[in-house]
């Protein structure tokens, strides 16, 4: 964990910004003055930019001239009376359901909990053994995200005693008309497979009188779970979507857009916060995925949400229509750094391990425990905080490394560097899995592990790099002057 979090700031420390140079068009629709459509370039096949080294990467320059010469290009000849047009090439609307997410285990809810009221998941692990202790959820130490057959069938139980609670009760007069409930076992909220020892946190339905002796922030915390809970029983949320390609000359502008046509199970979950609330299209990507995260955008999709009318207006439109184009702009944008781990994305990345390591065996093998278990990585986090290897802002709940962590990661880089890797934890979770299956024995798997150990110490005393561990030092000092935060 230590490893994750040195590497990870040093990534940002030796980033370089790239800066980038996107074309955006705003074009009119007619007869709607208020009714703008932003549209992004792309140098798709076609275009006479499609695969030149100007690019970065197909929907920006790395140089503003070249962002300003397709701009000119775009305006060579165009009637000065008539302004330019842009015409759509095509039109594409489609529907797109979004299902309730799966449920609570804890590494979820820590991370959740760290985002929205910036607590530790040593804080939130306490909260939610305490309102455990009152009877009000569920087991919390879960790694699962579903439900067992056995609890499926007794569900309406805890719904029942959920109508006491008055935050919960418009919802489960959906949740009755619904019906869906009886159905629920059927659903990929019950699974018996992904449960080892314990099956997602659920509230009880009882001891709702307990919610009075808590302090805010576990009312705070109870009230997601119930939440996500009772948001299993509705239908998926649907957007409507529609997908704009138009062209000026021989080269493309994208735009997408999107309205939420049934709100679902975003009744009882909440809808997202948009970032843009104007009446206007965007561009349907910030440099795709990647760039997106680079330039500060929410996600993959760009898509702007918008008001109903005016989307009616949007769908209206024809293949073959003309656009009046009101102005084509270059907005700059800039690379940035990775980001770093909070308290909750540090859970999910040791709840994930698997993800970091490339070995297919290896990452199959560490699924479902990654470093630490539901039970202890909050621990894990706490201890290496507690030594003062890492800090944790308390107001941001953003982790970075000390000094001295980095110390300690340099001087076990520099001499057993597995130990900083998740493959090691996964393969001798591999061996003791082969020990489980009589594919070696217990004494097999012991000597291979004292054999580890003994060449690795006598490997770190045979060692005589403190001149290179000094360099190391001298470097990382550099970032912890006094007086800078």
């Amino acid at each position: 964990v230590l490893g994750m979090v040195v590497r990870r700031e040093r990534e940002i420390r030796e980033f370089v910004k790239t800066p980038f140079y996107r074309v955006i068009g705003s074009f009119d629709v007619p007869d709607h003055e208020t009714a703008v459509i932003e549209a992004e370039w792309r140098a798709v096949e076609g275009s006479r930019y499609f695969g030149t080294p100007a690019l970065y990467k197909e929907n920006g320059f790395k140089e503003r001239e070249k962002a300003e010469e397709l701009i000119r290009f775009l305006l060579e000849g165009v009637d000065q009376k008539e302004g330019p047009v842009c015409r759509i090439e095509s039109i594409e609307k489609k529907k797109e359901k979004k299902n309730p997410p799966l449920l609570y285990n804890l590494a979820e809810l820590q991370n959740d909990c760290s985002k929205r009221f910036k607590i530790s998941p040593d804080e939130t692990l306490r909260i939610v053994q305490e309102l455990y202790e009152k009877k009000l959820v569920t087991y919390p130490r879960t790694d699962a995200r579903v439900l067992s057959t056995a609890v499926a069938k007794e569900i309406s139980r805890n719904l029942n005693g959920l109508s006491k609670y008055p935050m919960a009760a418009p919802y489960l007069k959906d949740i009755q008309a619904f019906g869906n409930y009886k159905e629920l076992a059927k659903t990929r909220y019950v699974n018996d497979k992904q449960i080892t020892d314990h099956y997602a946190i659920i509230p009880t339905g009882q001891g709702l009188n307990a919610l009075s002796s808590v302090a805010p922030t576990a009312h705070r915390v109870y009230d997601l779970i119930v939440r996500r809970f009772l948001s299993i029983f509705y239908p998926p949320a649907v957007y409507q979507k529609v997908a704009i390609v138009s062209s000026i000359k021989e080269e493309r502008f994208f735009s997408n857009f999107k309205v939420l046509a049934e709100e679902g199970y975003l009744k009882v979950a909440g809808v997202p916060k948009g970032r843009n609330t104007s009446a206007k299209g965007k561009p349907e990507g910030s440099m795709k995925e990647e760039e997106e995260k680079e330039s500060g955008a929410d996600g993959a999709e760009e898509e702007q949400g918008l008001d109903t009318a005016l989307f009616e207006v949007i769908k209206s439109l024809k293949k073959g229509a003309v656009l009046p184009v009101r102005a084509l702009n270059i907005k700059e944008g800039e690379t940035s750094p990775p980001k770093r781990y909070n308290s909750g994305s540090i859970i999910l990345a040791m709840e994930n391990a698997g993800q970091l390591i490339e070995d297919e065996e290896l990452r199959a093998q560490i699924k479902g425990s990654g470093i630490g278990t539901s039970a202890t990585r909050a621990e894990i986090l706490k201890k290496l905080i507690n030594i003062k290897y890492l800090s944790l802002n308390k107001k941001t709940q953003v982790i970075t490394p000390t000094l001295q962590g980095e110390m300690v990661y340099d001087v076990v880089d520099h001499s057993i560097k597995s130990l900083l890797n998740p493959e090691l934890t996964a393969s001798w979770e591999k061996g003791l899995n082969y020990v489980a299956e009589g594919t070696i024995t217990s004494e097999e798997y012991m000597q291979k592990l004292d054999h580890f150990v003994t060449v690795r110490t006598v490997g770190v005393k045979g060692l005589n790099n403190q001149y290179q561990l000094r360099a190391c030092y001298d470097h990382a000092a550099a970032f912890y002057k006094r007086g800078r935060k």
